[in-house]
Order: structure tokens, then sequence, then C-alpha cells
């Protein structure tokens, strides 16, 4: 009895702070992630973290391009999973799909547009608006399947749980079984 309580408390233990499995349900990100992808997530990618009391220690900041997975500031009860577009005290804007920060427009190698007609605000033309301090901007890499920072607003860092490791099953791609390495940011 003693052993299945220690082994109980390590998983516990393990799924808190270290590592945990997500099942990506929807397209936001595609290609990146497809729906039916289930990740591995490196809780301590950005330091030690207390569920529901945010970071206690940190020892790498949030960078442009990250994958992240966070708590949903709309419904504290759903994770999400979007990249970080723009970090504290940026202004971010977006004109006719093309993304500027401080003014000048990045390299989106991150974006797939599926729907090449122009819509508008906020999909499309967004901003400009700065990101308050403590805070990123994030955007699902299916730009005009995503429910992002464009609809709902920021995401507190205290909200970042952590960062993909890996896909280490997929399921219901086109592509079959897949195993996938997340863990770089792409320049």
């Amino acid at each position: 009895m003693r052993d299945i309580a220690i082994a109980i408390l390590l998983a516990l233990f393990v799924r808190t702070f270290i590592v945990q499995a997500y099942k990506i349900p929807s397209g936001s990100m595609m290609p990146t992630l497809l729906p039916g992808d289930y990740l591995l997530v490196n809780r301590l990618a950005y330091g030690i973290r207390l569920p529901y009391k945010g970071y206690i220690v940190r020892w790498r900041e949030v960078k442009r391009g990250d994958i992240a997975i966070f708590v949903f500031p709309k419904d504290r009860r759903k994770d999400f999973v979007k990249r970080v577009i723009a970090l504290p005290g940026e202004e971010v804007k977006i004109k006719n799909k093309k993304i500027y920060i401080n003014g000048k427009e990045i390299e989106d190698r991150w974006g797939i547009f599926s729907d090449s007609n122009y819509v508008g605000y906020p999909r499309d033309d967004f901003g400009p608006v700065r990101v308050p301090p403590g805070s990123v901007f994030v955007l699902g890499d299916n730009r005009d399947e995503s429910n992002d920072s464009r609809y709902w607003g920021f995401v507190p860092i205290e909200n970042i749980k952590g960062k993909p490791l890996v896909i280490y099953f997929s399921v219901g791609s086109e592509e079959g079984i897949r195993f996938k390495r997340l863990f770089s940011t792409p320049k």
C-alpha cells in the first residue's frame, strides 16, 4: 500500500511540476500542431510554477516564436496552445495579414492563411495595441482559423504553463502516427 501511495505522489509531482500530456482539439495551430496530436509539455521551460499561483522562480523569459500552453484568460478551466507574437511593452499591429511590432514588419514564417480573401477587423487588420507589462500577445499558426489574442486579448505570463517538447502520438492526421520534436524556437 505504501508503494502505491508513493507512486501516486510521484506521478502527481511529475504532472504538476515537470511534464504534462495534452491533446490538440482544433486546427488553430496547423500545420505545426494538428487536431489529434498528443503533446508532452515541459512545465519547467520558464521556471517553477505553482498551480493557480503563478511562477515562484523564473529562469527563462518567454520569447517571440515560442509555442506556449496557457490557462485561457476568459475561462480558467481551459488550456490553450498558441504562438507568442508580441512581448510585454511592444506595440502590435496587423495590416492586410502582415504583423508589425513597434512599427516594423516581422517575418511571419509561422503563419498560414486558408482564406486569401480580405475579411477585415480583427482577423486581418488589428491594432495597434500595446502589450501590457507581464503579458504577451498570441496567435494561432492557422491565422484565418484561430481564436486568439485578436479576439479576446492578452495572456498574462503567469498563465503560461509550459512549452511543448514533443508530439508523441497523433491520430486523425493524414500522416498517420507521427513523432515531432517541438522544443526549439524557430529563429
